[in-house]
């Protein structure tokens, strides 16, 4: 038996270097990305932009984001922002409050991604979660 056995994290990265034909300095910049996308997701946010500080062109940047996340930009900060508003629905704070923290300029474009992210419209969501916490 090995003295440090490989945890989960370190075999996954071991398997992407093995199998995607990327060379370390891209993997570097797909992660930096992702973290300017968390720091910044209540803002918004140009792909263009992003693929450009990560010195790629747009769509070899989302191939690759895809390659690396198995999703694309545009989802992962989706989700990312869905996930935020969960967090802030369930403290109470008003819909449209929410929508515009995680970075919505538009109420029916977050209610409809909300709600297929969720299954439940944002007040929904609220009601089943707030109402259930004290």
């Amino acid at each position: 038996m090995s003295e440090n056995p490989k945890t989960f994290y370190q075999r996954e990265l071991e398997r992407l270097f093995q199998t995607l034909p990327l060379p370390e300095y891209r993997y570097a910049q797909i992660r930096q990305s992702k973290a300017f996308m968390k720091q910044y997701y209540s803002e918004k946010i140009e792909l263009e932009k992003i693929a450009a500080a990560a010195f790629m062109s747009r769509f070899y940047y989302i191939k690759v984001f895809k390659q690396v996340y198995g999703v694309t930009p545009r989802q992962y900060l989706k989700d990312l922002r869905i996930s935020e508003a969960k967090k802030l629905l369930k403290k109470g704070i008003s819909v449209t409050q929410v929508c515009h923290d995680v970075g919505y300029q538009s109420l029916p474009t977050f209610s409809k991604a909300f709600k297929c992210g969720t299954g439940y419209s944002p007040k929904a969501y609220q009601n089943l979660n707030y109402n259930n916490l004290g």
